[in-house]
């Protein structure tokens, strides 16, 4: 059975939490869109744990699956196993999985995301600055960085230098210095071996998984009203945050979606910048907030 999860407000509503209670019953647990803007806090006993990238169910050791959908920060995802491990989480290729055409987030992204928002003034979509909406950019503009591509290292420096050949006239146009491709190709040198033991052919995998029966939990991240298509726009993130995105982000086929469980909260939050018509500026607002924890980073 493939489950899936989604947040039907902003955002925050929880789903880390029940994610964290439903995947005792899960098989495995996929991260299908998004990047490292997707904060989930999950609390076991009296251990707090601060996921972004991975999926929730590693807490509880669960094999996890980050999908194609998802926009990979390589080394904000080596921070995060290398801080959970610290906290006695057991991170290893049994039990985490990567899609191989999971497309990068490189240190070129972060840098305009910052600037793109900056220069809007007042009008901030409120952009957690990590380089995602320009690596969905770079993607839908076919000259993104791929996880296969960084071990092909044959074509990769071609393939950095056709993504600078974009990147570095907005550099040059902002009077920003340029970046060489050999900057970019040593940094990824870097962490290629942390990486490979995980990555593999995650459509396929799930095919497989579908054969045996095995129960998948689908984990989105933001909320549905966040959705680049269906949400607020242009106050929305990058992605497709609705629940037909699991299937094109994991590479299965929408009828493979058996269920899908929508997270709401009895009060609405508001993750980011846009309009809040409803937002309580009194003093049950900040006894909401307080009581909820809303104010997280």
């Amino acid at each position: 059975m493939f489950y899936t999860i989604v947040g039907t407000q902003w955002g925050d509503e929880g789903k880390g939490k029940i994610v964290d209670w439903l995947s005792s019953k899960a098989d495995y647990v996929a991260r299908f869109q998004g990047g490292n803007n997707a904060g989930h806090t999950i609390k076991v006993d009296n251990n707090v744990y601060k996921l972004n990238l991975l999926p929730s169910g590693i807490i509880r050791n669960k094999k996890c699956l980050i999908g194609n959908g998802v926009v990979l920060d390589p080394w904000a995802l080596i921070n995060e196993i290398r801080n959970l491990r610290n906290q006695k989480i057991q991170i290893d290729k049994d039990n985490l999985f990567i899609a191989e055409n999971v497309c990068l987030i490189l240190p070129i992204h972060k840098l305009i995301d910052e600037i793109n928002e900056l220069s809007l003034g007042n009008n901030l979509i409120g952009t957690t600055k990590k380089g995602i909406g320009p690596a969905y950019e770079d993607k839908v503009g076919r000259r993104a960085i791929r996880l296969c591509d960084i071990f092909d290292k044959k074509n990769l420096k071609k393939k950095i230098e056709n993504a600078l050949f974009h990147h570095n006239p907005i550099r040059k146009g902002l009077g920003i210095k340029e970046v060489k491709s050999d900057n970019i190709l040593n940094q990824l040198y870097d962490i290629t071996d942390f990486i490979k033991p995980y990555v593999t052919n995650i459509w396929n995998d799930l095919i497989k998984l579908q054969s045996e029966n095995k129960n998948i939990l689908f984990e989105g991240a933001q909320g549905m009203l966040l959705d680049n298509d269906h949400g607020t726009y242009p106050f929305v993130t990058s992605s497709n945050t609705v629940a037909s995105s699991a299937a094109t982000g994991s590479g299965c086929g929408p009828n493979t979606i058996n269920y899908v469980l929508g997270i709401t909260k009895a009060y609405t939050t508001r993750v980011g910048e846009g309009p809040f018509p409803t937002e309580l500026n009194d003093k049950i607002g900040k006894l909401l907030g307080v009581r909820g924890k809303e104010f997280g980073t």
